[in-house]
């Protein structure tokens, strides 16, 4: 059936990518095809969204810990495991390899990437003592939950977007929840923003339109 797929969508994509999506569309190359434009379609309509998760959380979080600790560069001094403070150690020297200053603490900030961040919610080596209880409680004002019911949601909307990143397939997650599951986290760090980025968003028109995609009945577009 991969190979009823055009010659150049094979070049392009690979084989191995592609029988993916003929899998899932049962064995119908042209659902297939249709079901690949659609899954980049979906992918970067939650672009927007997450992207305005990942950067509010890290903010929000940088901004707790070094109220906490007194200085920008936190992790200089905070109680990182050693996998934070390799996390860190490379983010630093990414920074300084790019430029021909001395990296910054927002550098470094901007360089940490999302499971770094999240992972600072986690239990993981004291964290929830060491972290949650006195500062990063507060930096989500709307939340009154239990940490680790946020931590699993943040850490499933990070599998979300590397997936996302990666160009992998999304088109079997249940993204109706995962759409709903960023707004909620948004909303505990600031309601004003997730109002904001949903006037903007077109994820739940690409989500309604995934059966006229599959039928041929949709113009994809990125």
């Amino acid at each position: 059936m991969v190979s009823r797929l055009p010659a150049w969508m094979l070049m392009a994509f690979s084989q191995p990518r592609l029988k993916r999506y003929i899998r899932a569309a049962r064995g119908d190359a042209q659902a297939a095809m249709r079901l690949y434009w659609w899954n980049i379609e979906a992918s970067a309509a939650l672009y927007g969204p997450l992207h305005c998760l990942e950067v509010a959380l890290r903010n929000s979080l940088h901004h707790r810990l070094g109220l906490a600790y007194g200085r920008p560069d936190w992790w200089a001094v905070a109680p990182l495991n050693l996998r934070g403070q390799r996390l860190v150690a490379e983010a630093s020297a990414k920074c300084r390899r790019r430029g021909n200053r001395a990296a910054t603490a927002d550098d470094v900030v901007a360089e940490l990437s999302f499971g770094f961040w999240v992972s600072l919610l986690s239990k993981a080596s004291g964290y929830d003592r060491h972290f949650w209880v006195p500062a990063l409680h507060k930096a989500f004002p709307h939340y009154s939950g239990r940490r680790d019911g946020l931590y699993d949601s943040l850490s499933s909307l990070v599998l979300l977007r590397n997936r996302i990143m990666h160009h992998e397939p999304v088109h079997h997650r249940d993204l109706a929840a995962d759409h709903a599951k960023i707004y909620r986290m948004l909303g505990y760090l600031s309601p004003d923003l997730a109002k904001e980025a949903q006037a903007m968003d077109r994820f739940p028109a690409v989500l309604e339109g995934k059966g006229d995609a599959l039928r041929g009945d949709w113009r994809h577009r990125f």
